[in-house]
């Protein structure tokens, strides 16, 4: 997501799979300011890829992990990021994954972000 409040990409992965493990390939070609996200999205690797990107991380430690400085001020935005995902699954095709094939889910996300931005 953008400072507005828009999604800028999305990318599906299977539901037994880790969100930080896509999170490199979202961020490639951007040159974000910052990135906020919540401490499951801890890593070095992660981290790096940010700063390679211009970026500043604004992600809090993991419990039992090194304490990293973050702004907290900049991760109170996380929270647009979570009411982002709740508008959207207020389309019950979305929240439900009706749909069969990833190519139509993927369209109707698509869809669905959209109509949230014109919104």
């Amino acid at each position: 997501m953008n400072g507005l409040g828009e999604a800028v990409r999305f990318l599906l992965t299977g539901g037994e799979r880790h969100d930080v493990t896509q999170a490199a390939t979202l961020l490639d070609g951007l040159r974000p300011d910052y990135v906020v996200a919540d401490k499951a999205y801890d890593s070095d690797e992660l981290r790096q890829t940010i700063r390679k990107a211009k970026g500043r991380p604004v992600i809090p430690s993991r419990k039992g992990s090194r304490k990293r400085r973050y702004d907290k001020s900049l991760y109170t935005l996380r929270n647009e990021i979570e009411r982002f995902f709740n508008r959207l699954k207020h389309c019950r095709r979305i929240a439900t994954r009706y749909d069969k094939t990833d190519s139509s889910f993927f369209g109707f996300l698509t869809f669905a972000a959209t109509l949230l931005h014109c919104k």
